[in-house]
């Protein structure tokens, strides 16, 4: 893949986020995610790829979301210089963290990760265990041992006490058993409401002050931060977390043979892989979107795992130059 398709990921993520944070706090999930679709969908369109969602929000055509299996891109409706666009998989997240955005709280991104054709797993609507660390961790991790011996393997990786270390871990019920062990190992706690992407990206960057992620999450949002972590160099475990019988059949059609199989973080995301998110709240990642007059600033971070290279990149919108930039239809 060009490098500088990591530039036009950025834009993507931008213009969803710009979008969606025009409804922060206005208690409207579904149409700050719904305003993140529409912006990014239009800003496919002129992306010279041949793209193919396999990771989105839903594994039917439920328009309008962004649907696996959907196509995006510029090389589906050219005309011509169609072969010199690459055929790629993606993973997107218009909205992470959609109740995040709807109550003004932090850590919601719009996010985006690509992957050549055929690199991510194509994983089912379900859920995922996942455990992640950053590159000081990598391969001291085993999510199929109990959490404390792994708080133990981190902080020696780390060469620091348990005491020291901060998991986050998204606060559910189903979490009870897992926290209670994290507490009694000795362990500092991050409770979160939404959104694991954004700590699972954190927790990659020394100074942000999250060294784990722990417990059941989305797994296409699992798929989503190991692009990240890839990119990072740290390391990820995730094991599949069925909720019915329903969802293993629909994942075995979807190429799930086996449903007890931890998947590494190679068997996530492989060969070569971008990422892009920007921030719509602030968060310990990213700023969120700033609104002033005729425009806004956005807080932006895309990383390439062929070179390893990290970007932060701060922009400012004009909407009088560029009108689709706010979200609105120009009146021009």
């Amino acid at each position: 893949m060009d490098r500088n398709l990591a530039l036009e990921m950025v834009r993507i993520t931008e213009a969803a986020a710009i979008t969606s944070a025009r409804l922060m706090g206005r208690g409207d999930r579904k149409a700050a995610d719904q305003a993140a679709v529409d912006a990014m969908r239009r800003a496919f369109d002129s992306v010279p790829i041949r793209g193919t969602v396999v990771i989105g929000e839903g594994e039917r055509d439920e328009a309008p979301m962004l649907y696996i299996g959907e196509k995006v891109g510029a090389g589906w409706t050219a005309i011509a210089g169609v072969e010199l666009m690459p055929r790629v998989d993606i993973a997107v997240d218009p909205l992470e963290g959609t109740n995040l955005c709807a109550t003004g709280q932090p850590d919601s991104i719009a996010v985006i990760a690509l992957a050549d054709d055929g690199k991510f797993l194509n994983a089912p609507d379900t859920y995922m265990n996942k455990l992640v660390v950053g590159p000081a961790c990598r391969g001291a991790i085993d999510i199929s041992r109990p959490p404390t011996w792994n708080l133990h393997a981190v902080a020696e990786a780390k060469r620091c006490r348990v005491e020291d270390l901060t998991v986050v871990i998204l606060d559910r019920d189903r979490h009870t058993v897992l926290i209670n062990e994290v507490r009694r190992a000795g362990a500092r706690i991050r409770l979160i409401s939404d959104g694991d992407v954004a700590p699972a990206v954190a927790c990659t960057q020394p100074d942000s002050g999250v060294d784990l992620v722990m417990g059941i999450g989305g797994a296409p949002e699992g798929v989503l931060a190991a692009a990240a972590v890839r990119c990072m160099g740290g390391d990820m475990h995730g094991q599949l977390a069925f909720r019915s019988q329903d969802e293993q059949d629909r994942a075995y059609k979807m190429g799930i043979k086996d449903p007890d199989r931890v998947y590494k973080l190679e068997d996530l995301a492989q060969g070569h892989v971008m990422f892009a998110a920007t921030g719509v709240t602030d968060g310990s990642l990213l700023r969120g979107v700033r609104f002033y007059g005729g425009g806004a600033s956005t807080h932006s971070v895309v990383m390439r795992s062929k070179s390893g290279t990290v970007r932060f990149i701060e922009a400012r919108h004009d909407f009088e130059r560029k009108p689709a930039s706010s979200g609105l239809r120009s009146s021009h």
